[in-house]
Formats: structure tokens, C-alpha cells, sequence
């Protein structure tokens, strides 16, 4: 410590006298397991001669190998602000990974409580190469629950300004970390298996899991709607003794994150969580989505004393945001074609995401903020130019910024946009493309040099490959057509008499109800398959209005006859209620009447559409005990004549065809998946996801190995040694999603 205090602040090593006139062994990089002999002994990183071959390791080892009770291990280094899970040295799920990153996202949690501040949470993604002979990935292969603790942004940071910041926020998390070791142990619960979601609608999830039958125990579900965030009070959604759980009230369209842990109601210890489930909720019947890609030419960085070679930073590596002494000030230019998006769309939700590569270069605490801000287009001509974006004409930043202590590597960082700044995006559907700037403090304090922070492009060498593009996701629906469509058939049914042609409704003297039915045909409306009623409400007219004092009132029902007589209707099936009653005092108000079509009347009146079948309602009093009392009202042959109003969208309801004959082959080493893509014009592509443990259920349900229109993909980071599942769903321009068809890879065997 001394040594880089005074000397070399990264100085890594050890002090060993290699022999060579080099001192030093990088202890991190002297343990067994994925141990990289390097015969470098000037290296920051050399590994030693052999593993454990340095007193400090060989050490760690006797007295990890000869305690049988360690359950969790966190080496605390400098510096990034970031946990690092342990890994095996491959890019699949592991059965503990769940367990580590909630850890990890817990202790983060604890750390946010006592300073604001958010460390990343960042295991290593393909094609980063892992890191070699830790002491974090022994423990990880004796069975302990293991990570990194990264603190501080500053090799030897300053004790008084950040140090004992670092040392504050810490205690609580590894005070948090040392009560749950005891959920490690050998005496805690089983872990939950087979956790899965079992149905997925729009607004609700129905998740499932196994676990052997014993009374004590019951379950804690924990619900999030981003990655690697914390599992606690919060956002504890249920605890129960079931075998399932129904989560109620979600919102459409949006990605949600569930964790489940057994709990022993008499000793209250607590399994490890078992792996995380994944799910998107369906859309609603009248919603469109799309995550939308930048093309490589068109995201990128700008830096300011790289005005020759900017262009070169475009669709390649990593985003430079920030500014630094080499670069100067660095802006992202992030651009998005927005042709696939109909002009006259309704943007419901839009969220932009990056991924945040590395913060290191970001080494000053609490110092600048990183924001996405639209451009005006016409204020720039060429994105790649550095004067141009610095200058660029600002339309409105959107929503909260990032300020430096909450930038998290190895977790998306999000920006959702408002209702104002939707209407910005909307108002560039005309252009067909929409420009951001990307920006990050733009000065360094006196004696600094570097607030840089690094966002995955997802290409090139450095980039962590497609899936870590920046991307925008909309959800929106289309303006919608109306048809009106005129009452086919009325008739008044009164037990002694049906008159046709005439709507009353009321009592007759007898004490009798009095039924007004109407018929419609709804052979107006386009392809049913292809049809979604958005809003739609009957249009009445009362010529006349009771003279009783008492509070009668009308209703208007939905109905499935299969005659029309007096007691077919008496007997009738009701469907639905058509919105609200209508009193006497509102018959006196006022003559047109509109009832209102709910969210399940709406769903059966296009069944009948569907069905190719007409649509009959009656109206009806409600109150009983009244005698010769009747309403009328406006038939079908004059200007005031009953109508269906529908408003609709034309939107696929159903998926296309699933793909047909999947298989697998392994070729240089990689997993090939080839299948048969749907033949229907409406077909758009394919999607595949890898699940580790299960079949996947949905396409969230695991990692994203492919999307587009090919019949065959390679998973380029699956192991072809390890057994896992893949689903292959084929999708429409909705989209919606095929049953998925489902490969089992068992390893070496097919």
C-alpha cells in the first residue's frame, strides 16, 4: 500500500524479487482455477511462475480449503465503483447467478441509502475476456458465494474527501452481506425449482414453480422492472404457501423481472433465489412495438482534438462520452431511422437505453452529469463533424440526467421519455429519423485528467456484440376509422303483441316490462381477423319522456337471443351492460343518449363480427311495480334513427404459423440452429432465446440469440459442452409472438 501510495498508483503486485530485476506477482492473478501462466514479469498483471507460488495466496488457500463453512467471500479492491459476480469462465447462466447478482444488487441498495450511490454490477460479457487466476473464482469452485467489491473511483483516493465515503457506504452492505450468509448455509431451505411463468396476458403473469410439499415453508416473490436491481421490502409482491402466484395490474408491453426464494416460518433462514425469470407482457389488442437499431454509420463519438478521425469512431467499439485530456470534450451522435413507424402514430411509451461499458476513466466523485438531448436535424449536416454536434440547435433534453456517482457499469442505463417530449418525437415522424446528442460534463477540475465514461456500440472489436447496441423501444398504436353503422331491425315487445319498426320501452298496464330490440350487421367492417374495435357506443333519441315522479330508469343490454319473441327475451343471455343507466331526469334533460361500449363489450362485439353474426341489444326499465309508463324513441327511417358507432384500427390479432423442423448441428466449435420459416405473407422473422435450465416460455424468457428474417443463427457464446434449451418463435409486424418451438441441446449428445 505504501509502496502505491507514494510510488505507483496502480501498482498491483506484490513486492517478489522475480530474479530478473522485476519485482512483483499480481496476487488476483496468482490462484488455480482459470490460472494463465504469463512469463511477463515486468507486467502490471503477471500471474507468477506457478499458482499459489506467492506466502499471500498459499495462505488465502489453507485457510479457505480448511473451513467448510464460508459462505459468502467479497474481495474488496479500487477502483470503478462496481461489483464483479464470480464466474466459470464461460458466458452461460449458472444455477448461482441469480443468488450473486442479488446479492450484489442488495448491498448496492444498502450503499445507495447512505451516499446515493450506484455501483455497477458487471460479471464480464462476451467477448471480454474473463479474468484469470482470481481469488474470487477459487472460492466461486469451493462451493462460496463470491464476488469483487471495486470502490472508489481513484486508485488512492483522497481519505478525507472520498475514502471515508467509500468506508461508510460499505459497512451497511457488508453488514447486509454477513446476515444473509447464514441462507448459504447447509442448513437453509432448498432453493425453488423449476420457476416459471405459466400464462402472460397484457395486465397479468401467472407464475409456477416446484418445490417438495413441507408446511413450514412458504415463498417470497420479488418483482422488478430492470435487471440486476435490488430484492427487498419494497418490491416484495407476494408471500405465500402456494405453488403459484397471479400478479395483478402490470402494465402492456414491458419487460418485468421476477425472483422467488423458500423461507422457513419457524427458523426464518432463507434459500438461495432461485433463477430469475423473465417476461414481457403482451401488448394490448390495439398496440404496435418496435426497438429500433441505430445503423453503424450513424452512432458514434466526436471528440474535440480528433477532428481528423472522428468519422472513424462511428459504428465501432465503444461511445467516449465525457471529457478527458486526450480527447477534449466527447459527444455521442445517436441517430435512428424512424421509417418503420407510421407517420400518423400515436407514440405511447418510448424509453432510450445504453449500455455502460466501463466507468474507470471516470475517476472524479460526484462531478458531471450525462444526458440524451433531441436535435434539431436541420441545425446539422454531417454527425460525424465535432463543431456541428457541439453546436447543434437542442429541442429538449430528455428527462432526468445521470450524474456520475449513479452511472452503473454493467447495467443499462435508461432514459424514459414524458408526455411533452413524446410529442417531440412525434413531430419527427414526418422527417423519417430522429437525431440525439449524447453529452457529459464538458471541464475538468484544476489537476484532473479524465471524466470519461464508456457506452457499448455493440460493434467491433471491443463491442460486447449486438444485443448491447443502443436501441430505442416504442409502443404506439394508429389512429383510428370509424364507420357508423345503421339499425337493421327494431321492434318493441310487449307480452300480448312484437310491433315492428318502433323502439319503446316501459311498463304497459298490466305492470308488464315493455322491450325495445335493435339489430346490427357489422358487415361493414374489414377482415375480422384484422380488426380491433377501439371505442364504439349506440346513439339513441327519446321522442318521449315518462311523467311519473318516481325514479324510473333505462339500460341498454347486449344480448344473445336465438328467437325473437316475448319470452326469448324475458329468458335471454346476457353478454354485457352498454355503459349507464338513463334516468327520468336525464329523459327530460336531454334527447340523444349515448351508451358507451366497455373494454369486454367491445371484445364481444368483435366475437360476432368474427362469427360473421349480427349484434342485438334491448333496452329495458329497471325499476319494477309501475304501471302504463313507456318511452320512445327514434326509429331506424328518419334523421334521428338509432346507430352503432365503431372506431377500430386494422392490427394482426393472431401470430403466424410457428417455424417447422428444428435442429442443431455444432460447426468450428459453435452451436448452429437451422429450422423452416413460415410461409405467410404476414410472416416478418424469427426470434430465439436460450434458457439454461427450462424450455423457455417467451421470448424474454432466457438471452437473446437471434431476431430477423434467416433459418438458421449461431449461438456464437453458448458452450457446445453444457445442456441447455432454445425456443424459436416466429413473429409479425405487431409483433405477435408463435408458441415457441423448443430444441433440447444436451451437450455433446443430440
Amino acid at each position: 500500500f505504501e509502496y502505491s501510495r507514494s510510488h505507483f498508483s496502480f501498482w498491483r503486485k506484490n513486492k517478489r524479487d522475480n530474479g530478473d530485476g522485476t519485482f512483483g506477482v499480481d496476487l488476483n492473478r496468482n490462484f488455480s482455477v482459470g490460472y494463465g501462466k504469463s512469463s511477463n514479469t515486468a507486467s502490471n498483471v503477471y500471474s507468477g511462475p506457478e499458482p499459489f507460488s506467492e506466502p499471500e495466496t498459499r495462505a488465502i488457500k489453507i485457510f479457505v480449503d480448511n473451513k467448510d463453512n464460508i459462505t459468502i467471500a467479497l474481495d474488496y479492491h479500487s477502483q470503478g465503483n462496481v461489483f464483479f459476480p464470480a464466474h466459470k469462465f464461460n458466458h452461460e447462466h449458472e444455477i448461482n447467478g441469480t443468488y450473486i447478482n442479488t446479492l450484489c444488487a442488495n448491498m448496492n441498495d444498502a450503499i445507495s441509502k447512505v451516499t446515493g450511490r450506484k455501483y455497477g454490477i458487471h460479471r464480464g460479457k462476451p467477448p471480454t475476456k474473463l479474468i484469470s487466476g482470481s481469488g474470487r473464482e477459487y472460492y466461486y469452485s469451493k462451493g462460496i458465494i463470491a464476488a469483487v467489491v471495486e470502490v472508489g473511483t481513484r486508485n488512492i483516493p483522497d481519505f478525507m474527501q472520498n475514502m471515508q465515503e467509500s468506508i461508510d457506504e460499505n459497512i451497511p452492505a457488508l453488514l447486509l452481506a454477513l446476515g444473509e450468509a447464514r441462507n448459504y448455509s447447509q442448513n437453509a431451505p432448498s432453493r425453488v425449482e423449476n420457476f416459471r411463468p405459466t400464462s402472460v396476458l397484457a395486465n397479468e403473469v401467472t407464475l409456477s414453480w416446484d418445490y417438495p410439499q413441507n408446511k413450514d415453508i412458504y415463498f417470497e416473490i420479488y418483482r422488478n422492472t430492470e435487471n440486476k436491481e435490488a430484492c427487498i421490502e419494497n418490491n416484495l409482491v407476494a408471500s405465500t404457501f402456494n405453488r403459484s402466484y397471479k400478479d395483478i395490474q402490470l402494465n402492456s408491453g414491458i419487460a418485468y423481472y421476477y425472483y422467488i426464494r423458500a423461507v422457513d416460518s419457524l427458523t426464518h433462514k432463507k434459500s438461495p433465489f432461485a433463477p430469475q425469470t423473465k417476461i414481457k407482457t403482451s401488448l394490448e389488442l390495439d398496440e404496435f412495438s418496435r426497438t429500433l437499431f441505430p445503423n453503424p454509420k450513424d452512432v458514434g463519438y466526436v471528440a474535440q482534438k480528433q477532428i481528423e478521425t472522428n468519422r472513424r469512431h462511428f459504428g465501432v467499439n465503444s461511445l467516449f462520452i465525457g471529457v478527458n485530456e486526450s480527447k477534449g470534450i466527447c459527444y455521442g451522435s445517436l441517430q435512428f431511422d424512424l421509417s418503420s413507424i407510421p407517420k400518423g402514430a400515436i407514440i405511447k411509451d418510448v424509453t432510450i437505453s445504453l449500455y455502460p461499458l466501463n466507468r474507470v476513466n471516470a475517476k472524479i466523485e460526484k462531478y458531471g452529469e450525462w444526458a440524451i438531448s433531441f436535435v434539431d436535424t436541420e441545425s446539422v449536416s454531417d454527425i460525424t463533424e465535432f463543431n456541428q454536434i457541439h453546436n447543434a440547435e437542442i429541442i429538449q433534453t430528455i428527462g432526468h440526467s445521470i450524474p456520475s456517482e449513479q452511472l452503473t457499469q454493467g447495467k443499462w442505463s435508461h432514459w424514459k421519455l414524458n408526455k411533452l417530449e413524446l410529442s417531440i418525437l412525434h413531430d419527427q415522424l414526418d422527417n423519417g429519423k430522429v437525431l440525439f446528442k449524447i453529452s457529459g460534463p464538458r471541464s475538468l477540475p484544476e489537476g484532473r485528467d479524465s471524466q470519461m465514461m464508456m457506452f457499448d456500440l455493440g460493434y467491433g472489436r471491443f463491442g460486447g456484440g449486438l444485443h448491447y447496441r443502443p436501441n430505442m423501444e416504442l409502443k404506439y398504436t394508429l389512429p383510428p376509422e370509424e364507420v357508423v353503422v345503421n339499425v337493421e331491425q327494431l321492434s318493441t315487445l310487449k307480452e300480448s303483441q312484437i310491433i315492428e319498426n318502433t323502439l319503446t320501452c316501459g311498463f304497459d298496464s298490466n305492470n308488464k316490462k315493455v322491450y325495445g330490440l335493435m339489430k346490427f350487421n357489422l358487415d361493414q367492417l374489414p377482415d375480422p381477423s384484422k380488426t380491433v374495435i377501439t371505442e364504439a357506443y349506440i346513439q339513441i333519441k327519446n321522442k318521449s319522456a315518462t311523467k311519473t315522479r318516481l325514479d324510473i330508469r333505462y339500460n341498454l343490454e347486449f344480448v344473445d337471443v336465438e328467437s325473437i319473441s316475448y319470452a326469448a327475451i324475458q329468458n335471454r343471455e346476457r353478454i354485457e351492460f352498454i355503459g349507464y343507466e338513463v334516468s327520468r331526469a336525464d329523459l327530460q334533460k336531454n334527447k340523444t343518449h349515448k351508451f358507451i361500449f366497455d373494454h369486454y363489450s367491445r371484445l364481444a362485439l368483435e366475437d360476432r363480427h368474427f362469427k360473421n353474426e349480427e349484434a342485438y341489444f334491448i333496452i329495458k326499465p329497471t325499476t319494477s311495480d309501475i304501471k302504463n309508463h313507456t318511452v320512445d324513441w327514434y326509429g331506424k327511417d328518419s334523421k334521428n334513427s338509432v346507430k352503432l358507432v365503431i372506431r377500430y384500427i386494422q392490427r394482426r390479432k393472431e401470430a403466424t404459423a410457428p417455424i417447422k423442423n428444428p435442429s442443431y448441428a455444432i460447426e468450428n466449435g459453435k452451436i448452429k440452429l437451422i429450422w423452416d420459416n413460415p410461409k405467410e405473407k404476414e410472416y416478418v422473422g424469427t426470434y430465439v432465446v436460450r434458457n439454461r435450465f427450462r424450455p423457455p416460455t417467451n421470448p424474454l424468457d432466457g438471452d437473446k440469440i437471434y431476431a430477423g428474417p434467416d433459418n438458421y443463427t449461431y449461438d456464437d457464446f453458448g458452450s457446445a459442452s453444457i445442456e441447455k434449451y432454445y425456443a424459436i418463435f416466429s413473429y409479425d409486424n405487431v409483433p405477435n409472438y408463435s408458441e415457441p418451438v423448443i430444441i433440447h441441446f444436451q451437450g455433446d449428445k443430440k
